[in-house]
């Protein structure tokens, strides 16, 4: 599996867990959020290889198990990315993973 094919299975993975959640009151905060990630693994999963935000994703060491991982403080960011721009939620994990 190429590091944008894993990218890409971790945020559809993390989609369906949003789409799984039920909260009362949420305003439709899951499934924007669902969605927003779904969005962004679909742009992940085109991305090729020596793409600079895979290649910085690496750098930070997302990929050192060999499968993508943004450690728990990269995956607080994903849990809460109700939307924006698909890059810019990769663009922001690595300073996330540095808090």
């Amino acid at each position: 599996m190429s590091r944008s094919e894993s990218l890409a299975a971790y945020l559809r993975a993390q989609a369906r867990r949003q789409l799984d959640r039920v909260e009362a009151n949420d305003g439709g905060r899951n499934a924007r959020s669902a969605l927003a990630l779904l969005d962004t693994a679909a742009y992940a999963a085109g991305l090729p290889e020596d793409d600079p935000l895979i290649l910085m994703l690496a750098e930070v060491g997302c990929f050192a198990s060999g499968t993508f991982d943004p450690g728990e403080a990269g995956a607080r960011l994903v849990r809460r990315w109700e939307g924006g721009e698909p890059h810019e939620l990769l663009l922001a994990l690595p300073a996330a993973m540095a808090a």
